[in-house]
């Protein structure tokens, strides 16, 4: 994939077909790329949970984007809403004895749109996951008409969790805008070749417009 002559949206929410899929080493590398080929975007990590003052998957992400924290990271931008649990968000906030309020991510992501043309939104854990007992995070990104970019992993039920992402996604009908396959988890070859084929095969049939995005190990 030329990233150079790829055209990217003002923003992009990146979700996975599970926890603990490699989203932030994905988002990061991701800003990473679009950055050396010129498409200028900083990451933000919509709600962090199991943190502190700073948040860890942003420390990620500038990480593998070979920078320190940037201003708008010291300043929260990038980490709007942090809390101290690590579980979904709704039950962290509640452990926390707080609300979240949506509002405060969306005058943050405002905020950083207004400073880069690229924005990369990283979600917690998967599309179903709840922000609030009748709220997902599938809702957030549908309300936000914000284009998805989906972590995918080669190891076994891969398939199933992929497939059950994307028939959301399409169910919603939010706009696919592409698939990032996280090689990391590749520990049966056998396994995890057909997957990747089985998944790209499936995508170029049922999403013949989105981008599928093999990542190297990080």
């Amino acid at each position: 994939m030329d990233f150079r002559k790829t055209s990217f949206p003002p923003a992009l929410f990146i979700t996975g077909i599970g926890t603990d899929v490699g989203k932030s080493f994905a988002t990061g590398w991701l800003a990473r790329e679009m950055n050396l080929a010129g498409h200028k975007c900083i990451t933000q990590k919509m709600i962090q949970t199991g943190n502190g003052e700073w948040s860890e998957d942003i420390e990620r992400h500038r990480k593998i984007m070979g920078t320190d924290l940037l201003p708008e990271d010291r300043c929260h931008l990038t980490a709007p809403i942090i809390f101290s649990y690590p579980a979904s968000p709704h039950l962290a906030a509640r452990l926390d004895g707080k609300e979240i309020n949506l509002s405060v991510v969306d005058r943050a992501s405002e905020a950083l749109l207004s400073i880069y043309p690229h924005l990369l939104i990283e979600g917690a854990g998967g599309l179903m996951v709840p922000i609030e007992d009748d709220y997902l995070t599938i809702d957030y990104i549908c309300s936000r008409n914000l284009p998805v970019v989906l972590v995918v992993t080669g190891q076994l039920g891969s398939v199933n969790h992929a497939l059950l992402s994307l028939s959301a996604i399409r169910t919603y009908g939010i706009s696919l805008f592409g698939v990032i396959y996280n090689p990391y988890f590749d520990k049966d070859k056998i396994i995890c070749d057909d997957t990747r084929a089985y998944l790209k095969k499936w995508i170029s049939k049922h999403f013949p417009t989105s981008l599928w995005i093999g990542m190297p190990s990080l």
